[in-house]
């Protein structure tokens, strides 16, 4: 089997509510999803979630090869770009790619990628978050009581611009869950890197003397190891982050200083990238935890790895045109028995989108805001879309 071609269409999520966090907000509720398309002359076809930016390069690095060597295909790809780098969107290309490849892989002996992996079971322990950041406290109920209802025992909130603010919501997702499931749930708190070091370690005490916290998410910036190493002994709370860092080496000097306590990556960075850190995580006895993404990509690699904590659930529903073999039930991500990745694209439904979603928007979430680490006052506004703060 050769690899012969590749195809790249965008569809979308749509969320049905704003999504954000302490950087931004998408107010439409609907964001873009880049899907890849690896073709053979087999007539297999991969499918890869992740980014298209410098696919076009990447691709020679692919074209004409087995995609069953799907290990040695992801460090050629890496090698493809070592001049020019390969962080950021360029890595978020090559995990599209890695991912389609090992969907094809598993298609081509008819198993289910977390059989192919070695997994035992297919059943992968899950957490709720629903990038909250703009809703209102009723809103937020109505998105956790789904995510109870799914028997999920543990939910992570955006917050980090108002103490006063994220303890009352924190006590909310307390409660509901507590109603639903009859235990007290655990709760994660993500800043999304809004914070100075002494700011976090402030903002987290303060929250630690009400409410029991299992970790605190990108409390600084994501490289910053003497920050993250400072936080995560100042505080209770485990520090976990990951989810931006772009390559494994990115990782050794966070766990080499003893500054993270629960390892993250990133869905769009591929599932080789998952199963490495998971391998580094594990030689320092540390758990990981796979951040969410659309349609879940993660959940067969995280199957098989020792260390695996918990993996992100973000929404019930998949991006207009995927179709996904899995379900969300007793506090679980059920991955089902279908071949590969267990998608199916449905290429008419996404070219009959009307409106298309954005991640760029000024206002959102991946845009940092001016004020970000420095605030003095951290009573959130909206204005002109964008959180700020009132100083």
């Amino acid at each position: 089997m050769r690899i012969t071609g590749y195809r790249t269409l965008t569809t979308v999520h749509d969320w049905g509510r704003p999504i954000g966090d302490a950087n931004g907000a998408v107010g439409s509720g609907k964001t873009s999803v880049p899907v890849v398309v690896l073709t053979t002359d087999a007539g297999l076809e991969g499918i890869g979630l992740g980014s298209h930016e410098g696919i076009d390069t990447l691709f020679p690095a692919l074209d004409g090869q087995d995609p069953r060597a799907v290990v040695a295909l992801y460090d050629r790809m890496l090698a493809w770009v070592f001049k020019r780098g390969h962080a950021g969107a360029v890595f978020g290309a090559i995990g599209a790619l890695d991912m389609a490849l090992w969907d094809l892989k598993a298609k081509a002996v008819e198993q289910p990628l977390w059989r192919l992996l070695g997994a035992r079971d297919h059943v992968v322990p899950a957490y709720a978050s629903g990038l909250d950041g703009p809703l209102a406290d009723d809103e937020l109920i109505r998105l956790h009581k789904q995510f109870a209802e799914r028997g999920l025992q543990a939910a992570k909130l955006k917050g980090g611009l108002d103490v006063a603010a994220d303890l009352r919501r924190l006590d909310v997702l307390s409660q509901l869950y507590r109603d639903a499931t009859g235990q007290t749930p655990a709760l994660m708190l993500d800043a999304n890197e809004s914070w100075s070091r002494k700011e976090a370690v402030r903002h987290i005490r303060r929250i630690e003397e009400h409410v029991d916290l299992a970790w605190v998410e990108e409390p600084v910036r994501r490289w910053d190891v003497d920050g993250l190493g400072m936080v995560t002994r100042a505080v209770k709370a485990a520090v976990a982050t990951g989810e931006n860092l772009t390559g494994l080496e990115q990782f050794r000097p966070l766990v080499t200083a003893n500054a993270v306590d629960i390892v993250q990556t990133g869905s769009v960075w591929g599932i080789t990238h998952f199963l490495r850190v998971s391998a580094l995580a594990h030689a320092f006895d540390l758990p990981i935890s796979p951040v969410g993404y659309d349609a879940n990509p993660l959940g067969h690699a995280a199957a098989v790895v020792p260390n695996h904590l918990s993996i992100e659930i973000q929404d019930l529903a998949p991006p207009v045109g995927i179709g996904v073999d899995q379900e969300i039930t007793d506090g679980h991500l059920v991955l089902g028995e279908s071949p590969g990745l267990g998608y199916t694209l449905d290429e008419d439904a996404v070219a009959r989108l009307g409106d298309a979603g954005s991640w760029d928007d000024d206002a959102g979430p991946h845009v940092r805001p001016d004020r970000a680490g420095r605030r003095l006052v951290g009573k959130p506004a909206i204005r002109s879309g964008r959180w700020e703060t009132q100083e």
